[in-house]
């Protein structure tokens, strides 16, 4: 059997009195697309910052691609985009782009690049306007064009959807799909349920810095009787 994409054993993280994740163990095969749902606080970026480096571990493991996340190779074959993108304000869509790819170690590719902004329907005229420029939601899609046009083996999308309108949404969902049909492995957090049962294969939820359900989105539901994947999510969680 192949190694898992992403591997956490045993890790534990801690910001002063408050325990955020307690000796989380987590396997991410290759080609899965996992959802990581929780409350607000829950610890879903902090994990993911533990796995990115971002932050030190309090103790326990993470490697990615077999690598330990401690050396700055592991995250060679991964895209990340944050919760919170926010590009250089003084950089234009193209000079973005481009050093994205440059440091991805990709050419630019002026019709690949023109082609994605066309699938997110982000216009080309974009291409040449100073980000500081961008709304929300085509700021959003700058970063998500940056990151699939890099081609990587591994996506880490922290709520991906946040700013997006509903055809922005479904178009982003059309290149997941796409992306999943390749063997591409995705990590995905949402405050949407709706979305992680669409896109993901498996889902997680975090609740009090311990996995509590590990399952497909539908397996949620069946197990607990809900009328809705919410309902099933807070059954799940012990909220009335």
């Amino acid at each position: 059997m192949a190694d898992p994409v992403v591997r956490f054993s045993g890790v534990h993280k801690s910001f002063g009195p408050a325990v955020v994740l307690r000796e989380v163990d987590l396997v991410l095969p290759a080609g899965q697309f996992l959802g990581l749902a929780g409350l607000n606080g829950a610890g879903k970026t902090t994990l993911i910052k533990c796995m990115l480096d971002f932050c030190a571990l309090d103790r326990g493991e993470v490697q990615v691609h077999g690598i330990s996340s401690l050396r700055p190779e592991a995250r060679a074959r991964l895209a990340f985009l944050p919760e919170r993108f926010i590009p250089p304000y003084f950089l234009t869509g193209r000079e973005f782009v481009h050093t994205m790819l440059r440091l991805a170690h990709r050419e630019f590719d002026d019709r690949c690049v023109r082609e994605m902004f066309r699938d997110l329907d982000l216009d080309a005229l974009a291409l040449d306007k100073p980000v500081r420029s961008y709304s929300k939601g085509m700021t959003q899609k700058l970063g998500l064009a940056a990151c699939f046009l890099s081609e990587r083996d591994l996506y880490v999308l922290d709520e991906p959807m946040s700013g997006l309108d509903p055809s922005a949404r479904a178009r982003v969902k059309a290149i997941l799909a796409r992306l999943h049909g390749e063997g591409r492995t995705l990590l995905l957090t949402s405050h949407s349920l709706a979305d992680i049962e669409e896109i993901c294969d498996h889902m997680l939820i975090l609740h009090q810095g311990t996995f509590v359900f590990s399952g497909a989105p539908a397996s949620l539901r069946g197990r607990y009787g809900g009328q809705s994947l919410e309902n099933a999510f807070l059954q799940c969680i012990g909220t009335p």
